[in-house]
Order: C-alpha cells, then sequence, then structure tokens
C-alpha cells in the first residue's frame, strides 16, 4: 500500500471519518423502493446513541452483543455502537433453527440481541429459560409484537426505543463515556465474534481483534485495488467474515460506500441499480448467475443465440490474458462482441461497473470463473477464513491464472507444512475460539495458523487442493480430493451439488442433487410434464440428461476420479435437516448417514 493505515479501531475510524467528511454518504438503504442515505456523520451519530442504548441497558466495557439480521444499516449499527462503548458484537444467521440460535446467543454469553423482527426474536423467546445471561432483546421490524405477553414484552425493546434511549443519555452526559471508551480502546481488544459454520461439529466462537482487521486490510485493498471511491453491495451474511471484510473492515479505512438492498431475495434488481465497481459472490452465486444466463438465452431467438455462441468463442482466449498485452486486433473483436452481446449480458447480471468481481470462501468449479472472464466481468478468486480475519491471497487483477487464488498478500507469511497443508503468519491471525482453548492450541502453534487446507504451490499461485480432512482414500489406496471431482462436475449448469463417495471405496461414487431451475427449464422445453422437485428428478430423461453432464465432467478427470454411478436426490439439501450449514456447506457425514442406504445401493 502506497498509505499505510492509521493505528485506530474501527470506532475510531468511524469517529474520524465523521469528523474528515461527514458530509458525503458513507451508507445507502433501500426501503420500499426508494434508496436512502446516510452520510458518515450521520452514521456516527446513530452509533453512538446506538452504543450508548447498550450502555443504558447495562452492557458494559467487553459486553457481548448479539445481531440476528439480514444485512441492513441497523446491523452495522448495532456493530459500531458496541465498538463505540468497548463491547464485543457476534453475529448470528437469520437462516438459524432455535436449536442454532440458543447454542450461539448462550455459548458467546450475549446479555442483549437485536432481532430484525418478530421472527426471530420468536426463536430467542422459544430458548428463554436456556440463557440465563440474557438481559434485553431490541427489535428493529416491530410488527406482530403486540401479541406478546406482559412477561415477553417487557424483555423486549425496539430499535427505535434504543437511539432514543442513547440520545437521551448523550443529552445528560455528553459524549463523556463514548470518548472515554475509544481513548483506552486498544488494537488487542476483541470486537467481533464470528461463529464457524460448524460443517464438523459445533461452531466455535472466533475472537477477532482490532488488530487482526488493521492487520488484513492493506492486503484486500492492495490486491484489489480498492479505494474512497469503491461501491459494494452488501447482502451475503455479516455474520461472515467475507462480507464482514467488504461492509465494515475496509469501507471504514477507505471512507467508501456501501449499499444494503431490499432484501436477500432481490439481489439481482438491486445490483442493476446500484452497478457496484466490486462484488463478492460466494460460488453458489456465480454459479446462479451462470444458470440464469443459461435460462435467458434458452428463451432468446435463433440469432441471439447465435451471437452469443460466437462471442464466447472470440473471447475465450482472452479470458486469463492481460489487458495491457492485447493485440488491436484482440481489442477489437471484444469491442464487437461487448457490443453485440456482453455489454447486455453485464446489464443483465448487474456487474456492468465492476472494476473487480470475487469469489471465495468455498472452491469454484474453473470454468465458471473462466465463463465470466469470458464474458469481460473481471472476475477473481481469493483465499481466506475465519481464523485470518478474511481474505489471505487472491490473483492480482492483471496476473489471473484460473485454478488457482493466487499468491498471499500483503503482511502474510505463509509455508507449506506436513501433509501439503497451508500454514500463515501475522496480524491478521486471529486471537483464538471462545472459550475453547485446546481447540486454540491446535490451530495456533508457534504462531502459525494452521488453516486445515492442503495447497500446491506453482509459479507463486497457491492452488487449493482441498481440506486436508476431506481427502479420500479409495480401497485402491488411492489419494482423491472430492472437491476437484465435485467442482468439475457443478461446471454444469444442471448440477447444483454434488456430494462424493469414495472412503474405502471400490470406485467413485455420487449424490447428485440438481438445479431445480435450469433442469426444470429444459424439461418444458422438451414437453416433459412435472409438478415438483421430486417428480422433475424421477423423469427418465433427466436422468439421461444428468447422466451425460456427469460423463462429460468425467472425460476432464483421471480415470481412478471418474464417477461411476450416481444417486438423484429427490429433494433440495436443507439447512433446517443438517444436510447444509447457515452458508450452504455440505455437512458431508450428516448426509452420509441419512442417505446410507442409497449410498450402500451404489454399490450392491
Amino acid at each position: 500500500m502506497t498509505h499505510p493505515l492509521p493505528e485506530r479501531s474501527l470506532p475510531q475510524m468511524l469517529r474520524e471519518q465523521a469528523r474528515a467528511q461527514g458530509a458525503r454518504i458513507a451508507i445507502r438503504q433501500k426501503d420500499f423502493g426508494i434508496w436512502h442515505p446516510l452520510s458518515w456523520a450521520d452514521y456516527h451519530r446513530r452509533a453512538v446513541h446506538v452504543g450508548l442504548g447498550f450502555a443504558a441497558l447495562g452492557l458494559a466495557r467487553g459486553g457481548h452483543v448479539g445481531v440476528i439480521s439480514e444485512n441492513r444499516v441497523e446491523w452495522v449499527l448495532a456493530q459500531m455502537g458496541a465498538g463505540l462503548i468497548g463491547a464485543v458484537t457476534v453475529g448470528v444467521y437469520p437462516t438459524s433453527p432455535t436449536n442454532e440460535v440458543a447454542y450461539v446467543v448462550g455459548h458467546a454469553d450475549i446479555e442483549i440481541v437485536v432481532c430484525e423482527d418478530q421472527e426471530q426474536a420468536d426463536k430467542v423467546l422459544e430458548a428463554i429459560d436456556a440463557l440465563p445471561r440474557l438481559r434485553r432483546i431490541v427489535v428493529i421490524e416491530t410488527k406482530g409484537l403486540a401479541s406478546y405477553g406482559a412477561e415477553a414484552r417487557e424483555r423486549i425493546l425496539s430499535f427505535a426505543e434504543l437511539e432514543a434511549a442513547g440520545a437521551a443519555l448523550q443529552a445528560r452526559e455528553g459524549d463523556a463515556r463514548v470518548d472515554a471508551a475509544l481513548a483506552t480502546q486498544s488494537l488487542d481488544d476483541i470486537g467481533l465474534m464470528i461463529y464457524t459454520s460448524g460443517s464438523t461439529g459445533a461452531p466455535k466462537g472466533a475472537m477477532i481483534s482490532w488488530r487482526n482487521i488493521r492487520g488484513v486490510v492493506p492486503g484486500i485493498v492492495e490486491r484489489l485495488q480498492l479505494d474512497a471511491r469503491t461501491t459494494h453491495l452488501s447482502y451475503l451474511p455479516l455474520c461472515h467474515v467475507a462480507e464482514q471484510m467488504l461492509t465494515s473492515f475496509v469501507p471504514l479505512y477507505l471512507g467508501s460506500q456501501v449499499n444494503f438492498g431490499e432484501s436477500i431475495r432481490t439481489v439481482q434488481e438491486d445490483l442493476r441499480e446500484v452497478a457496484p465497481t466490486m462484488f463478492l459472490g460466494v460460488p453458489r452465486i456465480w454459479e446462479k448467475l451462470h444458470a440464469s444466463i443459461s435460462i435467458k438465452m434458452q428463451d432468446t431467438g435463433r440469432l441471439r443465440q447465435s451471437l452469443y455462441r460466437r462471442a464466447l468463442a472470440t473471447c475465450a482466449p482472452l479470458a486469463e490474458k492481460p489487458r495491457a498485452q492485447w493485440t488491436q486486433g484482440e481489442r477489437l473483436r471484444f469491442g464487437l462482441a461487448y457490443w453485440s452481446v456482453l455489454r447486455a449480458l453485464q446489464n443483465f447480471i448487474g456487474l456492468r461497473n465492476a472494476r473487480v468481481a470475487l469469489t471465495g470462501a468455498a472452491p469454484i468449479p474453473p470454468d465458471v470463473v473462466r465463463f465470466f472472464r469470458t464474458l469481460g466481468v473481471p472476475l477473481v478468486e481469493v483465499y481466506g477464513l475465519t481464523e485470518s480475519t478474511g481474505m489471505v491471497s487472491g490473483h492480482r487483477l492483471d496476473q489471473v491464472k484460473v485454478g488457482t487464488v493466487g499468491p498471499a498478500t500483503e503482511g502474510v507469511e505463509h509455508r507449506v507444512g506436513d501433509q501439503g497443508e497451508l500454514q500463515i503468519r501475522g496480524e491478521m491471525v486471529f486471537r483464538g475460539y471462545y472459550k475453547n482453548p485446546e481447540a486454540t492450541a491446535a490451530s495456533i502453534r508457534d504462531g502459525w495458523l494452521h488453516t486445515g487446507d492442503v495447497v500446491a504451490e506453482e509459479g507463486g499461485q497457491l492452488r487449493i487442493v482441498d481440506r486436508l480432512k476431506d481427502i479420500m482414500i479409495t480401497a485402491g489406496g488411492k489419494n482423491l480430493t472430492p472437491s476437484e471431482i465435485e467442482n468439475t462436475m457443478k461446471a454444469s449448469p444442471y448440477v447444483k451439488e454434488c456430494i462424493v463417495i469414495a472412503e474405502g471405496r471400490k470406485f467413485v461414487s455420487a449424490l447428485v442433487q440438481i438445479d431445480y431451475e435450469t433442469v426444470g427449464k429444459w424439461a418444458e422445453a422438451q414437453r416433459l410434464a412435472f409438478t415438483h422437485f421430486r417428480s422433475l428428478v424421477e423423469l427418465p430423461r433427466v436422468r439421461e440428461l444428468i447422466d451425460a453432464e456427469l460423463q462429460r465432467g468425467n472425460a476432464r478427470l483421471a480415470q481412478v476420479a471418474q464417477v461411476r454411478r450416481f444417486h438423484l436426490l429427490t429433494k433440495e439439501l436443507d439447512h433446517d435437516d443438517g444436510e447444509v450449514t447457515a452458508t450452504m456447506k455440505v455437512r458431508r457425514s450428516s448426509i452420509y448417514k441419512t442417505y446410507a442406504g442409497e449410498i450402500e445401493a451404489l454399490y450392491a
């Protein structure tokens, strides 16, 4: 980085941004179709009121505030408000069922929980007897709260009432309480707790200090070439480190703008309206966008389909070639493809102004990355984890090698340990797991974070092979990386999930979940009748379609890694059934147990 970051925490940076550029827009939020701006001065003022509101409810320095909500301005106001009085924020996935909410709220010793609406408040109230440390429930959307009994109502106040209580305390005491907290706030203080997804067991609370955050930001900024003019649409869960780094970490240091859309269900529409300069999508988002383009092209006329295929063929060789190295002829060919086809597709997915688009948090099929880069979307793959406070490697924008996650970022030391495990060191390495010293000691050894990811280093670029615990050994003694097989199959727009079975087996098989939308569209075009997910899956023609797609994937794999048999799932994998995490990561052990009969039938 050209300019080093100030030695300040995020709450201290919020105050500084309010002083330096108070009138500039920090946040925009869409409500009922209208975008409402919030300046840096108002962001700071309201966060102070929220923080003092928490203090008025008895929250002390070091206390824990929970937030259960989709992304919205109140989420970051609660986070920054807590930080301004020296408290710690803990995010809880709004998609979590009651038992998961109860676990995190209880384990994290949350004293005040901010809930988006009655649905989230109900989850907390249902588990209230198991949450002795919980003082109050703050609800943002108050519709339906009047139906609660007197006992529940005593525990609840609205977000507006919280802010009003804070404003009243400020009127009485001034800013002394906040100023004192910020004056004594250290970079080594814990500011945030992020719970892991719990794909292999109970979620663990990763303690993130202000120093961790300040340590990771320079690498993100430098690698993605971000600045104060960067605009971002925040929609992935803020209880995940990936969204935190682009909604909270980077904007507070750079003074850049964040946009909160109407809801998670309107992301595509919001993207088109905001047209952000930076966009983050987990692999499932990119796979969905890929599928939506496939559907759109199926519905268009033959001329457009022909132009589309020609544009892809023309631009495919340019997907990994730096633009500065394009010849005049290549620029001309891309320009023609852009104005005839690609511009409309970029507008369709809302990425016409994207200077950088990134994918991370899970492996992505390389063909999906190539597809978007062929469309002219500057998609790069990055790597990080909760325990590294976010991104620690990523492609340089002009040096992309698809299938890798680029070199390590600024400030990150790395080495490859036993069994090819990536280990990292630096200020971004988290402080440990809350109330779990054993797991902390297993994760951080001699200052090095053991990531659990197997990597290969190729020409200065890191390639993620698989999770160390997921490597499978066949009955014949062959080591297989299931993610490589799964991602090869998921490159098909018709395959949503592929769960490989190979451990101790004679050959590779798989459980496959179709993409209901794209397969349904295909079935309609074939004049095949179906009424729901199961009836679609059970069509013989659909099985033939998926078989052909898997064979296409097999042709790109070594013989030992090819899927010989498969079972089509008759329902979508579900978080409530314990089959996937809140971040849609597959819980292999749970799925293997649920579908034990179907798996054994594949080997009968």
